[in-house]
């Protein structure tokens, strides 16, 4: 249910102005609140999470949570939504993000993120080979640290960073925050306890995904059983 959610979200003509408002979330309380509201439900499943991620631009709580996972999250299903996803990044939906890699300097979680998803890949799928294709075209120059502040995440709204109050700092994922010392809470959204959240839920569904294999494997028959 989680990942066709995810798929309206990320698709539909009628929710362009929630994910414009997404896209907001490090900047906008409004933003915000649906994130966090939308996370709650969406890390069931740890593909519709990345996507969200992307698309609210929290790029390196997206690569925090790619390099999260484990053996048993990277299973077919899991392969079958990533193609998916790496298909989504080539349309309109997602060409900010696309034209955001023309600043490498400035959004270096993006990269990891995007080539955290190429690992992942098969190396003989098609997605892999879109991927791959898509980030050869990132150019190899970067801006210069006095262009922009903390560059080692970037500015995912460009467009504000001349309206900067004095004193004020660009935080990881672009966020602009005035408390120097909130450096796991960007406008409200505490991404390590979004991470903590991300996780235990992963390892609830691992032991379910176990209990249920247990229970078939004791239910089967076996073939010693069968010759009785």
């Amino acid at each position: 249910m989680v990942q066709v959610l995810n798929f309206i979200l990320l698709t539909s003509s009628e929710l362009a102005d929630l994910r414009d408002l997404l896209k907001q979330s490090l900047v906008n309380s409004a933003g915000k609140d649906l994130f966090v509201s939308l996370y709650t439900s969406w890390c069931h499943s740890p593909m519709a999470i990345i996507s969200l991620c992307l698309l609210a631009q929290t790029y390196q709580h997206a690569s925090t949570v790619i390099q999260s996972l484990v053996e048993e999250d990277i299973n077919v299903k899991f392969l079958v939504q990533l193609d998916k996803l790496i298909r989504l990044l080539e349309t309109p939906i997602f060409a900010y993000l696309r034209l955001q890699l023309l600043e490498p300097g400035r959004y270096t979680w993006l990269l990891k993120a995007l080539n955290g998803l190429l690992m992942l890949l098969p190396q003989q799928s098609a997605a892999f080979k879109i991927l791959r294709t898509r980030l050869k075209t990132v150019p190899s120059y970067s801006f210069s640290g006095d262009q922009v502040k903390r560059t080692s995440s970037g500015n995912p709204h460009p467009q504000i960073i001349h309206h900067i109050p004095c004193g004020s700092q660009i935080f990881e994922d672009g966020d602009i925050n005035q408390d120097v010392g909130a450096s796991n809470s960007h406008n409200g959204i505490n991404f390590t306890l979004r991470l903590h959240e991300f996780e235990q839920m992963q390892r609830q569904h691992r032991m379910h995904a176990k209990m249920q294999a247990q229970s078939r494997n004791s239910s089967t028959p076996s073939s010693k059983d069968v010759q009785r």
